[in-house]
């Protein structure tokens, strides 16, 4: 049996895997479990009125889903902003801690496995260290350090590795955890009535693994507490030949605040770099998709949107959907490039369509960069707020069509000819650099609330 927050944390992993990124990041990550009612009614809180129209309107259906096949019964759930949770509580009282029901033993998703990763020229050295670890757990390439943006395939390759060791290797004792879900854990640890007997445990769970699999590691950054843990555990598990697998958005040098002895552990093994995917993997990716998912779409439609899409691997697989949706709608046996053309002009009249603000981009573009507003309309020229100043003023021009004088006063007065060379220098690396292009897109998906 297991508690209502480890159920919730469940349920939070699935919807990671079926979700954007920037939609779990915004709308569900924030979200809190409140109670379980009879197996019957699951009550989760919001931090916003805002926050829980969204979810109303925009997750529904995938958050029932992931519930159901969670909990395995037809389950209602009810959304309460920050006031509806208070009263709620003061009615019922905290049933936290008290509701139990069992829960799948398997975090690995059956949809990732190594048959169905499009190998090509981005991945291909990720897939076979990837392949090695998962057949010689412990004996190559420990630890295995993958790194690269978001949508390009890092959880796949994690879920492939867990779903061949369940297959071909049962017995090892196999765990996969976010850095979060580890950081929370430990922090609980600490928090404990009985302190001592809750840090063995957690210990004990972590450090008497075969595999440990940790996703997202630039999340320990200035956890300074959790970097001394997470050392001891690796270093247990390293010297008694286990396997760690760990994930991340960046290298280790580039992680803020990591310890110089954790950036030595993880350089230690072998570290290797996903990469954004040429057009023929590509076209291979929407192609696998076409048959898991039975579309039907024509070539030119699929190469198309390899043409088209140039952020991630979410986004080419999105468009995908969007592109068969529009045929079906039409009632075709087959989507052709003209649907998927049109797809492409719904995207962007959407994206001209929205009611943005200056305000709404500058802040957006902060709360993605981590920085703050009166660092972004500064002064400072360090790299750490020019590019995010860059990107805000190019998106400015691009979404708004504001006077190139009006744009440089919001930026503290800055002159139009300095507007321009903003402005241009993102437009340019928008055609050469897929960096530049990920993060712009991901930024749009943050002002759609998506």
């Amino acid at each position: 049996m297991q508690e209502l927050k480890n159920i919730w944390a469940t349920i939070l992993e699935k919807l990671e895997l079926n979700v954007s990124n920037v939609s779990f990041v915004m709308w569900f990550k924030p979200l809190k479990v409140v109670d379980l009612v009879d197996n019957k009614k699951l009550v989760i809180a919001t931090n916003s009125t805002s926050a829980k129209n969204q979810i109303l309107r925009n997750y529904m259906d995938k958050l029932s889903e992931v519930v159901n096949d969670i909990i395995g019964t037809s389950v209602e759930i009810e959304v309460l902003d920050p006031n509806e949770e208070i009263a709620y509580v003061e009615k019922n009282g905290d049933k936290n801690s008290q509701k139990e029901v069992e829960v799948t033993k398997n975090p690995f998703n059956n949809k990732y496995t190594f048959d169905n990763f499009v190998v090509g020229k981005s991945n291909q050295f990720v897939y076979a260290a990837a392949r090695a670890v998962a057949e010689h757990p412990g004996e190559k390439f420990n630890p295995l350090f993958i790194y690269g943006g978001v949508g390009l395939g890092k959880t796949h390759i994690l879920h492939a590795i867990g779903n061949y060791l369940r297959e071909f290797n049962p017995n090892l004792k196999v765990a996969y955890v976010t850095c979060e879900q580890f950081v929370n854990a430990y922090t609980e640890s600490l928090g404990s009535n009985s302190k001592m007997k809750a840090t063995l445990e957690f210990r004990a769970k972590y450090r008497n693994l075969d595999v440990l699999m940790v996703d997202d590691i630039q999340s320990i950054s200035n956890k300074m507490g959790t970097q001394e843990e997470f050392f001891n555990t690796y270093n247990e598990l390293y010297q008694n030949n286990k396997q760690v697998i760990i994930t991340s958005d960046r290298p280790p040098k580039e992680i803020p605040t990591l310890t110089d002895r954790l950036q030595s552990r993880f350089s230690s093994g072998i570290l290797q770099d996903i990469q954004s995917p040429d057009y023929e993997t590509k076209v291979a990716i929407l192609r696998k998709k076409c048959q898991i998912e039975k579309y039907v779409i024509d070539d030119d439609a699929i190469n198309y949107i390899a043409e088209r899409v140039d952020s991630n691997i979410r986004e080419l697989e999105g468009m995908l959907a969007k592109v068969n949706f529009f045929a079906n709608l039409l009632g075709k046996k087959s989507a052709t490039k003209e649907d998927a053309i049109e797809a492409f002009d719904s995207e962007a009249e959407e994206d001209k369509n929205e009611d943005y603000t200056p305000e709404m981009i500058i802040s957006t573009v902060c709360k993605y960069f981590d920085i703050t507003k009166e660092e972004i309309v500064s002064k400072k020229k360090s790299k750490e707020i020019v590019e995010p100043r860059m990107i805000a003023i190019y998106l400015i021009d691009e979404l708004l069509a504001m006077p190139l004088k009006a744009i440089g006063k919001i930026f503290g007065g800055r002159d139009h000819s300095t507007v321009i060379n903003a402005r241009d220098n993102i437009s340019a690396k928008m055609k050469t650099s897929q960096k530049t292009q990920t993060m712009v897109a991901e930024i749009k998906r943050m002002l759609k609330g998506g």
